[in-house]
Parts: C-alpha cells; sequence; structure tokens
C-alpha cells in the first residue's frame, strides 16, 4: 500500500462528497493526491464545489481517518479496487453512480467473461432452493468459469453462494458493511469458505454497521457488476425487486422464476414479468440461450475482406473487436471499447441497419 491508496481512501471519507462529485473532482484536478493539496483558493475555482465541501477537503481528521482505514486495510491482507485500477468491476464503471473504491478480501477474477446475480428472498421456499441449486448446478455444467454474485443473505442468497461453492464455482458477496464483521454471522463460515473460491466485496470502511439503507446502495453493486440479475422468488416488496429495477436502468438483463398466483414468494417475480421487467425464467438452458452462452459449434471464419469499406471509425471498431470474438454481450463491448452501452447500442443500431452485425438475445452481438 502507498499514499496514492491513502488519498484513494481519504476521497471517499469526505463529508459531501458522493461518487458524482468524486469523479468530477478526478477529471478537473488530475489525481486524488493533489486534490488534498490543492489551495482553497484553486478549489472554489472548481465549478458547482460547495464550500461545505472545500471545508472537509482542507479538514485534516479525513486523512487521519483514511491513515486508521489503510492500517486496517493494510493488516488484514484487503485489496482497494479504485475505479480506475484495471482488477476494479469494468462493467460497473459504466454505472453513473458506481462506487469509487471497493474493498475486497479473497482472491478472485471480478472481470470474468460471464457474471450473473442471483438474488431472493430470505423467506425462501422450497421449491425456490431447490430452482436455485439445480439453476446453478446446470450453468457450472456448460460454463465452469461463470461467477456467481449475491449478497450474503438468508433464503436464496446464501443458497446461491453455497451452490456455487459446491459446483466448484467462484461466487462474490457484495456486503452491506465493511469487511471488519460478516452478517449475518451465521454465515460466516461460508464467507470464509468464499475467500478460496471468490471474494467478499464492499464499498465500506470498516466500522459500518449493516444499517437498512446500506443494503440499497449494496443492491446497486450486486447489478452493476454483472450481466444478468436472476431473480428466484421475492414478495411484493423487497431489496430482490430493487435491485431488478437498478438492474434494468443499467441495461442488464434481468430474468424472474414464475410462481403461482397465490403464492405470497412469487408476487414480486409475477409482477416483474407482468410488466416486462423480467424474463420468464423456467430453466438454465433457456437462461444460457437467452444469453447467447451456450456452446457454440466451431464456425468457419467468414471472409469478409470488404466488411469495413464504409464504415465509421467508431463502427470499424466494433466490428474489429467481434471479428476475435463468436459473439460479445453489449456490456463486455462497453468495457472493453470504454464506449458507454447508451452511445455503442445506437452504434450497433446502425451496424444493424447496414446488415454487419447480428443481435441475439441476451444483448449479444455477432457478425451477420
Amino acid at each position: 500500500m502507498d499514499n496514492k491508496t491513502l488519498y484513494q481512501i481519504a476521497l471517499t471519507l469526505i463529508k459531501g462528497v458522493g461518487v458524482m462529485h468524486a469523479r468530477n473532482l478526478m477529471e478537473i484536478v488530475g489525481d486524488e493526491e493533489a486534490i488534498f493539496r490543492e489551495s482553497r483558493q484553486r478549489l472554489k475555482a472548481i465549478p458547482r464545489l460547495p464550500e461545505k465541501v472545500i471545508d472537509e477537503i482542507r479538514n485534516p481528521e479525513v486523512l487521519r481517518r483514511a491513515e486508521k482505514e489503510l492500517t486496517f486495510v493494510t493488516k488484514n491482507n484487503l485489496q482497494t479496487l479504485f475505479f480506475t485500477d484495471p482488477s476494479y468491476p469494468q462493467r460497473l464503471t459504466q454505472c453513473i453512480d458506481a462506487p469509487v473504491l471497493l474493498y475486497s478480501r479473497g482472491e478472485c477474477d471480478l472481470n470474468r467473461s460471464k457474471v450473473v446475480s442471483v438474488v431472493g428472498t430470505r423467506n425462501a421456499t422450497r421449491q425456490g432452493i431447490e430452482f436455485c441449486e439445480t439453476f446453478i448446478r446446470e450453468l457450472s455444467e456448460s460454463n465452469p468459469d461463470i461467477l456467481v454474485v449475491s449478497g450474503l443473505a438468508y433464503g436464496i442468497d446464501i443458497c446461491a453462494h453455497r451452490s456455487a461453492l459446491k459446483q466448484g464455482l467462484s461466487t462474490v458477496a457484495v456486503l452491506a458493511h465493511g469487511l471488519d464483521r460478516i452478517y449475518p454471522s451465521l454465515h460466516r463460515q461460508t464467507a470464509v469458505e468464499m475467500l478460496k473460491a471468490g471474494a467478499l466485496l464492499t464499498e465500506f470502511p470498516s466500522e459500518t454497521n449493516p444499517d437498512k439503507h446500506n443494503f440499497v446502495k449494496r443492491n446497486r453493486i450486486v447489478a452493476g457488476m454483472a450481466d444478468a440479475v436472476v431473480v428466484i422468488e421475492s414478495g411484493v416488496k423487497g431489496g430482490s425487486l430493487t435491485t431488478a429495477d437498478i438492474a434494468n436502468s443499467y441495461f442488464r438483463e434481468v430474468f424472474a422464476l414464475p410462481g403461482r398466483v397465490k403464492d405470497p414468494m412469487s408476487a414480486g417475480c409475477n409482477r416483474l414479468i407482468a410488466d416486462n421487467q423480467a424474463v420468464l425464467l423456467h430453466s438454465s438452458q433457456q437462461f444460457l440461450a437467452h444469453m447467447g452462452w451456450e456452446k457454440q459449434p466451431e464456425v468457419k471464419k467468414a471472409t469478409q475482406k470488404e466488411l469495413f469499406a464504409e464504415l465509421t471509425a467508431e463502427e470499424e471498431q466494433i466490428c474489429q473487436l467481434l471479428s476475435r470474438h463468436e459473439s460479445m454481450q453489449v456490456n463486455n463491448l462497453s468495457v472493453e471499447l470504454n464506449i458507454p452501452v447508451t452511445e455503442l447500442f445506437l452504434t450497433l443500431l446502425e451496424l444493424e441497419v447496414k446488415n454487419v452485425v447480428k443481435t441475439l438475445p441476451g444483448g449479444v452481438y455477432r457478425l451477420a
């Protein structure tokens, strides 16, 4: 750990500086350390930076708290992932409210080619548990490198983690508190097992309690770092529905397991499907087909010498990337090309009109 890490932590501890302010400060000043070394006069010149925030930046207590947190990070062999780091979950970088900094414990590549978040009610039924176990087992059989993300909560969350571990898959728990504790404590043993084949991840520093509003913040990470969110059982209200809503706002694929009309733990999923906010999920095979994650037969590379003849520079860049893969999900394209998803959709639409690319279910694209 170095001074850079100290100032990165300090940036997240400034009262009144949220994700957007932090990013703007980085863009204008250019360096996390420079933010704390700037004169008050220079800080005043930054547009829309309140006087109270300037006072906090100049407050020496912020760096003292950051030093304390850095000591905790170093002592416990944690990793810090700043939003500019290559190891930071790159899918999250396209989300406008993504955390500036994440704390991680464990060994896991958070940028796997396939990432799925599995969430659901804390009061899972036997049918929900059985479906979750079967779903993850079947995913592992065809995609052994898939990463399973959830929130370590009771019910479907812990079932997803334990099922992933049982099948030899990597799994990540996104927490609503600091890494100095595990909540709920009953899941500590599972959390320990995950460190060997996954990670514990949080945006919260040590001594942060699992307060109610932190779970909502946690849910945006669960949604944003995945290609798809699968909801297995939910009441008419609950965190899983919040996660699904956030995932839709991030242009992620959302799936929901349907149930009988009168089943209280199916009411939320049924509503997502009825409102066209989720794809009706009935099997792992259907999920894989929709996402374009089925094992594809080898296809001979088409000879398209004139393929890029009448394309813009950005269109050609997309096609060159697709030519190196059988197909790619739009979020992976966005990360590889460093183009926001909203802009990328427009360019991909142009390429479809030109009959250069073809869209597949699940936001997957390939050359036509």
